[in-house]
């Protein structure tokens, strides 16, 4: 792996191969989905180059020893704006953004302005660096928030939206991502541009951490140290848990399947699980002698937050377009994480 600066740059991306490998770009590459991404790409013979600015993610989530790895610790605004004429890229994955319920809680302005901006100036690269006159083939990854506090289950791509009020804060992060979409299916119909929109459910799995909101690995952790795991508020709402390496083998697919394009996919299981019956699956998978405790939701994040009783996705689209089915257990993917935390 090189590490670079956000320097301009004269050259057609990473180091030309004889054989014209596929360059890809992956934005928060360093993060926990983005990282996994980063080796599927590396393992089917792309040059790729991360941009992340380690706000969030890990160096150590990247190969240093990989050599068609070129990762650049910058914002992404300044990377962009850094890039030369002739860096041009075959595939674009967007994965840089503001993530967990906690943190965007704890900071909504930066949760905004990070996944509107961010999003915005990559849209703009991807219009004008890509192989074609239509620009980049592009996957923005977006978020099963979108879908707000509908009561509708399962959710299906064309369901309507429904928000709280703009003074609870929980939802900022819900139209910042609903904007998100827009102005790349926007892209997808004034410029043409080749873009593929993914709404993540709750993905898990290695390289995760609780440090965000993110339930199982908190979880997992307290396990392990024979701690309580805290659920918060009653525990009876219910999730759909996805293994990571599922999630990070379907993306390339989609993005290289062209009915995509111009699409909204959700991606994730279907399996639901109350938080409850989650901290109990974990403590029974891990053999800990943990037990479960109850927190108000007011004692676990600021005033603004309101909770989701389900979120479980349709996935009909996406079984139709690349045939997707997740692979691992809940299970398996609780004793992975384990291990990985030992």
């Amino acid at each position: 792996m090189t590490t670079t600066s956000p320097s301009p740059s004269t050259g057609r991306g990473p180091a030309a191969h004889p054989a014209h490998p596929r360059r890809s770009l992956v934005t928060g590459g360093a993060g926990f989905v983005g990282s996994h991404l980063v080796q599927r790409l590396l393992e089917r013979g792309d040059h790729v180059t991360v941009v992340d600015n380690l706000s969030t993610g890990r160096r150590a989530n990247l190969d240093p020893d990989a050599p068609r790895l070129r990762f650049i610790e910058a914002d992404l605004r300044d990377a962009l704006a850094a890039f030369g004429k002739g860096e041009v890229f075959d595939e674009i994955y967007h994965l840089a953004a503001a993530v967990g319920v906690k943190l965007v809680m704890d900071d909504p302005i930066g949760g905004i302005e990070t996944n509107i901006e961010q999003t915005s100036a990559l849209l703009r690269f991807a219009a004008s660096h890509g192989p074609t006159a239509s620009g980049v083939p592009t996957l923005i990854t977006s978020s099963s928030e979108v879908y707000g506090k509908s009561a509708r289950s399962p959710f299906a791509e064309s369901d309507d939206v429904v928000y709280g009020p703009t003074t609870v804060t929980r939802w900022s992060y819900a139209c910042s991502k609903a904007i998100d979409e827009f102005l790349a299916l926007a892209y997808h119909r004034q410029r043409g541009l080749p873009v593929v929109v993914v709404r993540l459910f709750n993905t898990v799995g290695p390289r995760q951490v609780g440090d965000y909101g993110m339930v199982l690995p908190r979880f997992v952790r307290a396990a392990l140290r024979g701690e309580p795991l805290e659920v918060y508020g009653d525990g009876a709402q219910s999730r759909c848990f996805c293994d990571v390496r599922d999630v990070a083998d379907a993306l390339p697919r989609l993005l290289a399947t062209p009915a995509a394009r111009g699409q909204v996919y959700n991606i994730g299981s279907d399996r639901a699980i109350s938080i409850a019956e989650l901290a109990d699956l974990v403590i029974a998978t891990l053999g800990s002698r943990s037990a479960r405790r109850l927190i108000p939701y007011s004692e676990a994040y600021p005033a603004g937050f309101e909770d989701l009783k389900q979120r479980r996705p349709d996935l009909a689209r996406i079984r139709s377009a690349i045939g997707f089915e997740p692979r691992r257990g809940l299970e398996e993917t609780i004793r992975d994480l384990a291990a990985e935390m030992r």
